[in-house]
């Protein structure tokens, strides 16, 4: 999946649990309206939906039911963008103007696209890793 749908997924879902979401919320629905007007309405029923979920699972803990969200997120911004690869700078407009400043710094830093690149020969071995990383060898 594209870097940039990987960090707008997390910004969106990211973004619900901000004092800032509803601003945020504007942003994509307003951005949902110009690249697929027939979707608008249901997006934005959408993401009144599912912010109270983010919200329970960020109270709770539950990082897997919040990757769940982000992940759905992922795949419907997938989608637009794989149809029409210009909307890829739309959805970077909207990234960096409307989603990332809503979110808290520590979050900010996570939807930063991440490139890694690496190679490795002979007997070489890579491991790369966007955050923690537990490594065991014997």
């Amino acid at each position: 999946m594209d870097a940039l749908v990987l960090a707008a997924g997390t910004a969106v879902v990211g973004a619900m649990a901000t004092d800032a979401w509803q601003a945020a919320r504007s942003g994509v629905v307003a951005w949902w309206r110009r690249v697929r007007p027939e979707e608008a309405e249901e997006v934005d029923a959408a993401l009144a939906q599912v912010r109270p979920r983010v919200l329970a699972a960020r109270q709770a803990g539950d990082t897997a039911d919040e990757e769940a969200l982000v992940s759905d997120w992922r795949v419907r911004l997938e989608r637009l963008v794989r149809a029409d690869q210009r909307l890829a700078q739309e959805l970077r407009t909207l990234l960096d103007d409307e989603l990332t400043p809503a979110l808290p710094a520590p979050e900010q830093s996570r939807v930063e696209s991440l490139v890694m690149k690496a190679s490795a020969s002979g007997h070489g071995r890579v491991y790369q890793a966007g955050r923690d990383q537990h490594i065991t060898e014997r």
